[in-house]
């Protein structure tokens, strides 16, 4: 007989908790945001009129959950050591988008960015074009297609190039692009050099590569970057990696990733806790 087993606490709050949410219309795609980082991140959404106003704040092991139609198309990325007051006003060491949490234009760079265009057939990747600041991964899940993990789960902070390194009190905070430190044609894909043929990598780029072969690393680094995906929901993940199981809740059931197997998936569970009772966001 196999031995009994009892389910964590935490599986069975869930299952109390998604009997109540609201069915997911099947032209939306759930966006689940994660932060496995030691240290707080603040998420960046633009546009982010479906993303709590495009700003908000995540301690490590929160998570929020937030819908957008088919017609949205935008970017994610990460702000790190923010300071906000009370109104939300203040200002991050990267990933800054103004002196607000809430977002209404794009981040400064360098910046790790997930992308997305939503459609019936969704367009999604991790770039690094605009340099590096927190690892990220994208995971769809429960989609049709290619549907691959995109991201970069590497620190490049660690292997920054000094001469790319942004630095607060000592310490490497994010790694620029060579364009956006040398501002030539030839690191920047334009001029001459603005088309796939004559656009080719460099040695830096070659090393963003490296570390991270699933996100983009120069303008035309497309083949190996860009993945597609059909009525699939995303989980975003700061500090994660791109093999670890994650879930989402979609029209009443809770899907997971790779294994199905009980001890696997205890991490992913507390994770939905966290997501749906600590900070629930959908709209």
């Amino acid at each position: 007989m196999a031995p009994h087993l009892s389910l964590p606490l935490s599986f069975l709050l869930i299952l109390i908790v998604i009997s109540s949410v609201p069915q997911m219309s099947e032209s939306a795609r759930v966006f689940t945001i994660t932060n496995d980082c030691k240290e707080t991140i603040w998420p960046a959404v633009f546009p982010g009129e479906y993303f709590d106003g495009g700003g908000f704040a995540l301690k490590t092991g929160q998570s929020r959950v937030f819908t957008a139609p088919l017609s949205w198309s935008g970017r994610i990325w990460g702000r790190t050591g923010c300071n906000f007051d009370k109104t939300g006003s203040g200002n991050c060491q990267t990933g800054s988008c103004g002196d607000n949490i809430k977002c209404s234009a794009s981040g400064k760079t360098p910046a790790t960015l997930a992308e997305f265009t939503l459609a019936v057939l969704d367009f999604y990747d991790v770039s690094l074009v605009d340099g590096f600041n927190v690892p990220l991964v994208v995971k769809p899940i429960n989609g049709k297609g290619n549907c691959s993990t995109a991201g970069c789960d590497s620190d490049l902070r660690n292997k920054c190039p000094s001469e790319l390194s942004v630095k607060s009190s000592g310490k490497t905070v994010g790694c620029r692009s060579a364009c956006d430190v040398f501002n030539t044609d030839e690191y920047c894909c334009k001029g001459v050099y603005g088309n796939a043929a004559t656009c080719v990598p460099t040695s830096y780029s070659k090393k963003f590569k490296e570390a991270c072969p699933a996100a983009y690393s120069y303008a035309y680094d497309d083949p190996s970057s860009i993945f597609t995906c059909s009525g699939t929901d995303y989980v975003i993940t700061f500090c994660g990696t791109r093999k670890q199981p994650v879930c989402t809740y979609h029209n009443k059931k809770l899907i997971c990733s790779g294994s199905t197997g009980l001890r696997s998936l205890i991490g992913a569970w507390w994770a939905v806790m966290l997501t749906f009772l600590l900070t629930i966001s959908v709209s």
